[in-house]
């Protein structure tokens, strides 16, 4: 239909419904790792703060707005609250507080004539509660150490580096071929003298007893094998001649028992990989039989190889806790199942992206606690990449009733398919947007007053088995407006496996 307007998800994001608010201009503080302070607290159920992440408040009761008060005025960390999140024992019926927090700085703020403040909030620093009590204005405040968080983890250095340049490793290998014509071993000389630092692993291996250098070389043959396998083009010719010659020609591993099993192993692995390549490369081999060995190792592709293990463990291994290596990997995956917010921009910063992608997963808000209280960016991340991997189907908390799935996430706000927000009674919020939900009853009218989505009403919405209030439905004021409608499902409600 012509004339259609798409949502402004920027929007969502400024929280107009809070009415206008001034800005505090204030830097943003940092506190020490370590540091131990006394913040006011405030204590939040269904909301989970992390780092980064946007909180609204709309302050009514008289001691979260003395809470408030004390923030603006103390010294030590002024504009600062503590966040903690509190949920109810199943059991008992108990309230249970959170020993990890996150500190809010006040952005933005705004007293009204009833005396209530609207205020809006961003996550700055993941504390621990060490202590908390009701000061003698019945502000509930808390001894806090600020958590000293980690550096992201790399590959050491000294563990993966560049192999040695490929025409003194071609010259190498085809040296056991033929013997070295007095121009061969000049110009191997010569590369071997320009590449004195490719090969200082030789400090490394003299540190090894002589079985862990065995299956060290076995370890660094091995994945240079398979390295030339997997990324060599130009045909399965030399797929196959990298495949079995490199690894067949590497040191024997004869030296012990041991050895021998470990090197038995290897040649299973290389049978199973020349039996994936398939007819072609068998006659690959073949022909390789028949031309010189010079012949076939010059149509190998050696530049496609950049790195070759010197350390105990493959290269593949230390990628498996490298920061960086897993935020590239956890932003991919975010685009391909969320979308938007793009989180390419935070790839060379692993820590905030692991604290940005925490805050907007379509998870419950427990698992959230978890991620919250998970100490380590490349461990944050694992997790985060085993959510993004796993979570499927939405359900009800209470009766595990299945709503939506995740492919039904919808983005309304550019801060991601989860959001917090605040209502006029100043309860926060977090919930999930869906284009698509199931098993869902709508009950009362809808209202246009107080939307978190400027252009759209809202109509409370159940459980429809077990009658629990599980979100909202938004329906778009204008005909033209698109999307016509979508739904909102509170976080605290969502069931703790999502599968």
């Amino acid at each position: 239909m012509s004339g259609e307007i798409t949502f402004n998800t920027c929007l969502a994001s400024l929280h107009a419904y809070l009415g206008e608010v001034e800005d505090t201009h204030r830097q943003m503080a940092f506190l020490e790792g370590g540091a131990i302070l006394n913040l006011p607290l405030f204590y939040l159920e269904g909301v989970v703060l992390f780092p980064e992440a946007t909180l609204p408040l709309r302050v009514i009761q008289p001691v979260f707005i003395a809470a408030v008060e004390k923030a603006l005025t103390q010294v030590d960390a002024p504009y600062t609250i503590g966040v903690v999140h509190v949920h109810r024992d199943p059991a008992n019926g108990r309230i249970r507080f959170a020993t990890i927090g996150t500190t809010a700085e006040i952005r933005q703020y705004r007293r009204l004539e009833d005396g209530s403040l609207n205020v809006v909030t961003r996550g700055q620093q993941r504390f621990r509660l060490r202590k908390r009590w009701i000061d003698v204005e019945a502000v509930p405040c808390g001894e806090v150490q600020i958590i000293q968080e980690d550096q992201p983890l790399r590959t050491p250095r000294d563990a993966c580096g560049k192999l040695t340049p490929f025409n003194n490793l071609r010259s190498h290998v085809v040296s056991r071929t033929r013997p070295l014509h007095a121009h061969d071993k000049l110009h191997q000389f010569r590369d071997e003298e320009n590449v004195s630092d490719s090969n200082s692993e030789g400090s490394f291996e003299s540190a090894l007893s002589p079985v862990e250098r065995t299956i060290h070389h076995s370890a660094v043959y091995s994945s240079n094998g398979c390295d030339i396998m997997d990324e060599s083009t130009s045909s399965d010719d030399d797929k196959f001649l990298c495949g079995s010659d490199l690894q067949f020609r590497r040191p024997s591993l004869d030296d012990s028992e041991s050895m021998g099993s470990l090197h038995a192993d290897h040649k299973k692995q290389i049978g199973i990989a020349e039996l994936g390549l398939g007819n072609s490369s068998t006659s690959g081999r073949q022909s390789c039989k028949r031309e010189e060995p010079d012949h076939c190792w010059e149509k190998t592709d050696f530049n496609k190889v950049r790195r070759a293990s010197r350390a105990f463990w493959p290269y593949w291994v230390y990628s498996m806790y490298d920061s960086y290596s897993l935020a590239e990997r956890a932003a991919d995956m975010w685009k391909r199942i969320v979308g938007a917010p793009s989180m390419d921009g935070l790839v060379r910063k692993p820590g905030i992206l692991s604290f940005y992608i925490a805050s907007k997963i379509p998870v419950s808000e427990s698992t959230r606690q978890e991620l919250l209280e998970i100490d380590g960016i490349s461990y944050r991340l694992r997790r985060e990449i085993e959510l993004l991997e796993s979570v499927n189907l939405i359900q009800c908390k209470n009766c595990q009733t299945v709503i939506a799935r995740r492919s039904d996430m919808l983005v309304m706000s550019c801060e991601g398919p989860l959001g917090a927000y605040v209502n006029p009674h100043g309860y926060v919020h977090e919930i999930m947007t869906l284009y698509r939900a199931n098993g869902l009853a709508l009950r009362g009218r809808p209202h246009l007053e107080y939307s978190w989505f400027p252009g759209y009403s809202w109509t409370i919405t159940n459980c429809a088995t077990c009658e629990t209030q599980m979100g909202w439905l938004f329906t778009a004021t204008n005909k033209l407006l698109k999307p016509r409608l979508f739904w909102g499902i509170r976080s605290s409600q969502l069931a703790d496996g999502m599968r």
